[in-house]
């Protein structure tokens, strides 16, 4: 899962507030799939019905579940809350008891007369808050949306599994619209027309619950667009409301991330299709208000708001969406038994954060300067914003056990320093093992020998992974991971950059128009429901020169009123904010009104930097260029 960094921040500054059929083995040639069905033609009141046919038991009594927490979301989700009107048939059609033992599960007693389970999912976009962040509500890419225009199906929130059963094969049927497009990756395995012509059910076929769980589907009126990089198909379906984007506007933008990214992995090489799925908010108050994505194995589901210019979502997209695109390396192929026997309702987590989500999140930030996709000043930039974030985060607290309790305090407010913290660390091995072999190997060559070892069906066991990672590198690594993973002791990344010849020195700096030295310079008041500048807005260039001062309270920018509730979709526009942007922003000083029109111009700020060392050698220059481009 990536997350905007902004919206995060801001979250806790701003808001401190059919039928029944029966089973035959002659189905697929397989045996005995677990029947469902999702009737988006039979959707009332953004309920879509739902049906399960289990096919026969032979013990007395068993429950159904949907899923408390899906992999890689790292938080609660409780998509139980979304179900009414659950219901269990015998074979005769009469009714059964049911007993709902939680938020996620129900038993049914005498469950061997069972014949089918229906029930109504709720969709999660019309009742978000602030983006499901920190609220036990799913957050957005992880979400569901039912409505005319686009459906969003993330399967964990409408088919649940049997606790008995969840290696059961599984056959899905969705009906809907026959002016739907519908992309999946999950196996088609048939496609029915209704006999007026109206409505169009396409069957689908997986070979256990993960594999629904996996793999997201978009109904609607979509933009599809269909393309390779290499040997890897990708399937790019665009929803924009207002159709301010297309899939064909993103194409080209796509395509050579992922060029650069395939370029960048060279032979790992985990899958033959990969789907990405773009929501674009529209920004109404049932909009999706949660920006980022939730990767899967083979796909990711994204979402950003309709209002980001092109170049703005571009940016967006090859930020976040290479982020889930380098999860095909961990955990598709390098991940613990934590991951592999996932439980949805009891998980237990790995301890090792700092490769799923860091080592993801420092592919997705080095492939950029290593395929010159962005030049050196931009990528230590990013560096140092990560440096400056994790340093407003818990830097003494350890980071495997924070891994494996993510989901209990104070463990759980530093998750996003995943992406931060996370990041560097997979950072620091990286040079480490660039100077132990000469500039020879990298963090990439260690995930690529593990993946050889292990690969998508073979789990490593959690507590032995740096012990095997040590015994593949070198004995450095042992006393880097004792002391700034296992252990709580910050890292001193001078320490790090000196072996490449750079240090953190500072000057004038280039800066963000909202977010500065790691922090944003906006606050605000909840009982009033105002955001204002703080004190740091005087330190950012652009706006001392416009006149800013603390304690302007903004009212408006680009002419959309800034409020708490719209706050995250507005201000993560700000923070996309490029030079040449026009812009108009009203401020109230004091009861007064204030107008800046202008466009935007860089703005710089006084702060830290990583710049090349006065005295850097050749041969730490030559390891830079290893560790960069090699």
């Amino acid at each position: 899962m990536k997350t905007r960094i902004l919206a995060t921040l801001l979250v806790g500054i701003l808001l401190a507030s059919c039928s029944s059929t029966k089973n035959t083995a002659n189905d697929l040639a397989v045996s005995n799939p677990i029947e469902t069905a999702i009737h988006l033609d039979k959707v009332t009141d953004d309920k879509a019905p739902v049906t399960i046919n289990p096919g026969r038991f032979t013990v007395e009594t068993i429950t159904y579940r949907l899923p408390k927490v899906v992999q890689g979301t790292y938080q609660i989700s409780n998509f139980g809350k979304y179900v009414d009107d659950f219901k269990a048939f015998d074979y005769n059609g009469n009714e059964m008891q049911t007993s709902k033992i939680d938020e996620n599960s129900w038993t049914i007693n005498n469950a061997k007369q069972l014949d089918k389970i229906t029930y109504l999912v709720n969709d999660t976009y019309d009742i978000e808050v602030d983006g499901g962040l920190g609220k036990d509500i799913p957050f957005s890419p992880a979400g569901t949306n039912i409505e005319r225009e686009n459906y969003v199906l993330n399967l964990h929130g409408f088919i649940g599994y049997f606790d008995s059963l969840k290696n059961n094969q599984y056959k899905l049927e969705v009906s809907g619209s026959s002016d739907y497009m519908r992309t999946s990756a999950l196996q088609n395995i048939g496609t029915k027309t209704s006999e007026d012509g109206k409505n169009v059910t396409t069957s689908y076929f997986a070979n256990r619950y993960f594999e629904i769980t996996d793999n997201p589907m978009m109904f609607g009126k979509l933009d599809v667009e269909e393309f390779q990089v290499g040997d890897i198909k990708i399937v790019l379906s665009v929803y924009s409301p207002n159709k301010v984007h297309s899939a064909k506007s993103l194409k080209d933008v796509v395509f050579k991330m992922m060029k650069g990214q395939k370029a960048f992995l060279g032979d790992i090489d985990s899958t033959q299709r990969y789907d990405i799925y773009l929501y674009l908010s529209e920004g109404k108050e049932d909009s999706p208000k949660g920006f980022g994505a939730l990767e899967h194995h083979t796909s990711t589901v994204v979402v950003f708001p309709e209002t980001l210019d092109e170049t703005q979502l571009a940016e967006s997209m090859i930020d976040v969406v290479s982020h889930e695109f380098f999860h095909i390396v961990t955990p598709l192929s390098v991940h613990s038994e934590d991951v592999h026997y996932f439980d949805y309702n009891n998980p237990t987590f790995s301890k090792h954060l700092w490769m799923y989500e860091g080592v993801t999140e420092y592919f997705a930030t080095l492939f950029q300067v290593n395929q010159g996709l962005v030049e050196e000043t931009e990528f230590f930039n990013k560096v140092m914003g990560k440096i400056q974030y994790a340093s407003n985060m818990n830097d003494a607290m350890s980071f495997t056990i924070m891994s494996e309790n993510v989901l209990k305090e104070p463990y759980k407010g530093e998750y996003i320093n995943v992406y931060q913290k996370g990041a560097l660390i997979g950072m620091c091995i990286d040079i480490l093992m660039r100077e132990e072999s000469n500039g020879n190997r990298g963090i990439l060559s260690l995930m690529k020998e593990l993946s050889n070892k292990y690969g998508k069906n073979k789990p490593f066991e959690d507590d032995k992974l740096i012990n095997e990672i040590v015994a593949m590198t070198y004995p450095s690594l042992q006393n880097f991971f004792d002391t700034h993973v296992i252990g709580d002791t910050p890292i001193n990344y001078d320490d790090f950059f000196a072996k490449v010849g750079l240090e953190i020195g500072k000057g004038k700096v280039e800066t963000n128009y909202i977010l500065m030295n790691g922090a944003p310079i906006v606050g605000g008041d909840g009982q009033k429901g105002i955001i204002f500048f703080t004190d740091m807005v005087l330190e950012n260039s652009f706006w001392a020169e416009q006149g800013a001062q603390p304690k302007d309270v903004i009212k408006s920018i680009n002419g959309k009123d800034l409020t708490l509730a719209n706050a995250n979709q507005i201000l993560q526009e700000v923070f996309s904010w490029k030079p040449g942007n026009d812009i108009e922003v009203v401020l109230d000083r004091e009861g007064e009104e204030v107008l800046i029109k202008t466009t935007t111009t860089k703005t710089y700020t006084t702060g830290k930097g990583i710049m090349e060392k006065a005295d850097a050698t050749d041969a730490q220059k030559s390891l830079r260029e290893a560790w960069l481009r090699g």
